[in-house]
This record gives C-alpha cells, structure tokens and sequence, in this order.
C-alpha cells in the first residue's frame, strides 16, 4: 500500500513539473531589459548565442522599439520573430517609441 502512495505522489511531481515547464514556455519576455538566460528560456529557437547577440545587440544600440528590429541581430530572421511575436515584450523601451512616434504625428 505504501509503494502505491509513493508511486502516485511521485506521478503527481511529474505532472506538476510537465505543466510548469508548459507555463514557462507561454511567459513573455522583455528584450529590452531581460538577461540572455532569461530570453534563452522563454523564446523558441533562441538558445544562449542568439540570446547573447540580442543583449549584446541592446547594449550597442540601445532598447528595441520594434519586433521587427531583432531581425537585424546576426542569426534571428524574421521568421523567428513571428514565431515569438507572443512572448516577446517591449516593456519601457517599446512604450516611449510609441508615445515619441504619436506625439511626433500629433497636429
């Protein structure tokens, strides 16, 4: 009876550590401020040197203000993008071009 136990909270752990995995794939990530790790673990088929390139990319040219402009990091298409359009965020980077981009078309 015991081994039936440990056998079913053990079955539990696993379903708990497959559906949390499946949660932390569905997170969004800001480029503009989030370490290589971070965008590594969120974002589908970046692994740790496209990572690094969008950092390093960041810190050259200052914060994304387009999902468009990770395309020009060395080795992320634009294919890659869409495929991550839902869980890339452009945080503060992203809002104040908005804002600077509406207010310059203002009358």
């Amino acid at each position: 009876m015991r081994s039936l136990v440990k056998s079913s909270v053990l079955l539990s752990l696993v379903v708990a550590a497959l559906f949390a995995g499946q949660a932390a794939a569905s997170d969004k990530v800001d480029v503009n401020t989030a370490d290589a790790a971070t965008i590594d673990r969120v974002l589908v088929n970046i692994g740790p040197s496209k990572a690094e390139a969008i950092v390093a990319h960041r810190t050259a040219n200052g914060p994304y203000k387009s999902l468009e402009q990770l395309a020009q990091v060395k080795g992320i298409g634009l294919k890659t993008v869409e495929k991550n359009r839902d869980r890339i965020d452009l945080g503060v980077g992203g809002a104040a071009a908005k804002k600077a981009t509406a207010a310059a078309s203002a009358p």
